[in-house]
C-alpha cells in the first residue's frame, strides 16, 4: 500500500483528563516508532473542520479518541468503516466530536471519504477534571492502543514499522505539554482552578 496515504489521527483535548487519550496515543507512537513516508501521524487536538484537508488526502484513516461506547471505563473498543461515523455521531462526549462528525459528513458529501476508516477508542472515566492527566484505567490502555494501531498498520495495510533506536526528543507534542511533563507538573488544587478559568467563574457565579 505504498501508493496510499495513511493518516493516524489522535483527537481530543489534553486539558480535560481522559479527553486527551487520542493525543497521548499518537504521541506514544511517534516517540517510539518510525513509519514510512506514506504514513502520517497527526495530533488533531480539537481542530474540527481544520482537519478537512488532511483527511481529504488520506486513503486510510486510523482515529484515536475517547469515545462514549456505554461500556465500563477504560474499555478499549475498535470499530471499522461505516460504524465509525455512526458511533461518533450518536455518542458525543465533547465539542471536538461534534466538529469531527461534521468533517466526516463533509468528506462523504464531497466524495472524499477515506476508503478505510478505523477507530481505536477508549471509554473514558473522567472528563471534567481541568488540567488533569489520564485517569489510571484509561492510562492503562495507551500501550494496548499503540499495539492495536501497530497491528492494523502491519497486518491490514502492510506498513513496515520499526522501533526507534532511541526515543524521539522532539515529538508531535510540544515538550511542555508532553504527557510526562504535563502530568508531573500539575499545580495543586489550591494553586490552580481545576474546573475552568477562575476569573470567568468568579464573574459568572460570584465569590465563593
Amino acid at each position: 500500500m505504498d501508493g496510499e496515504h495513511i493518516l493516524v489521527l489522535g483527537i481530543g483535548n489534553i486539558l480535560w483528563a481522559d479527553e486527551g487519550f487520542g493525543v497521548r496515543v499518537v504521541e506514544a507512537l511517534d516517540r517510539a516508532f518510525t513509519f514510512p513516508d506514506h504514513v502520517t501521524l497527526l495530533d488533531g487536538g480539537t481542530q474540527g473542520l481544520y482537519l478537512l484537508p488532511a483527511l481529504e488526502e488520506a486513503d486510510v484513516v486510523v482515529i484515536l479518541d475517547a469515545v462514549d461506547y456505554g461500556l465500563p471505563p477504560g474499555t478499549l473498543h475498535c470499530l471499522s468503516d461505516g460504524d465509525v461515523p455512526t458511533v461518533l455521531g450518536a455518542r458525543k462526549l465533547s465539542l471536538h466530536q461534534t466538529g469531527f462528525q461534521e468533517v466526516l459528513a463533509l468528506l462523504q458529501l464531497r466524495g472524499c471519504l477515506p476508503r478505510h476508516l478505523r477507530l481505536v477508542g477508549v471509554q473514558p472515566h473522567t472528563l471534567d477534571d481541568y488540567g488533569g492527566g489520564l485517569t489510571p484505567p484509561v492510562a492503562a490502555q495507551v500501550a494496548p492502543a499503540v499495539a492495536e494501531v501497530l497491528r492494523l498498520l502491519t497486518e491490514e495495510f502492510d506498513v513496515p514499522v520499526r522501533p526507534r533506536d532511541s526515543e524521539s526528543p522532539e515529538g508531535l507534542v510540544t515538550a511542555a505539554v508532553a504527557r510526562a511533563a504535563y502530568e508531573a507538573g500539575r499545580p495543586s488544587a489550591q494553586e490552580a482552578c481545576r474546573i475552568g478559568d477562575a476569573r470567568v467563574l468568579v464573574r459568572t457565579f460570584g465569590e465563593a
